[in-house]
């Protein structure tokens, strides 16, 4: 399945090993992690400015990432949805990339779940929602 993992989950995965880490490397071998060049952009930027990460580092990531996710040309919504215009950019990039869920912790995205049919998971909601139904009624 296609999935867009928003910055800050992309943050904590690379800043705070944990659950994120976990996460993402689940995704990576598990499914087919979309991002765009405003998601590349806005990663390099929060780490370098807000958690001071050097270039090297910020390089190193970047291209590990960019060998493993599938970079799309995002088409802008046509009206903003949200007060963030880098949010706007997840949500575009979802549905450029025609995803099923975007995985994240912005408070402003998760309010709009399930978004043009995208469902816009936290982390923790993302286990439970991929398991399906069945996971959590079981026979």
């Amino acid at each position: 399945m296609k999935l867009v993992l928003d910055t800050n989950v992309l943050v904590a995965a690379f800043v705070a090993h944990g659950a994120c880490s976990d996460l993402l490397e689940h995704a990576i071998h598990h499914h087919e992690v979309v991002w765009s060049r405003p998601l590349i952009s806005e990663l390099r930027d929060v780490l370098r400015r807000k958690f001071q990460q050097r270039d090297t580092d910020v390089r190193q990531a970047l291209a590990l990432l960019t060998a493993r996710f599938t970079l799309v040309a995002a088409v802008a919504l046509a009206m903003p949805v949200c007060r963030d215009p880098d949010d706007d950019a997840v949500l575009a990039t979802a549905l450029t990339g025609g995803c099923a869920a975007i995985v994240t912790g912005d408070q402003d995205l998760l309010i709009l779940d399930p978004f043009m049919g995208i469902r816009v998971l936290t982390p923790a909601a993302f286990w439970p929602w991929e398991a399906g139904p069945e996971a959590l009624n079981p026979h």
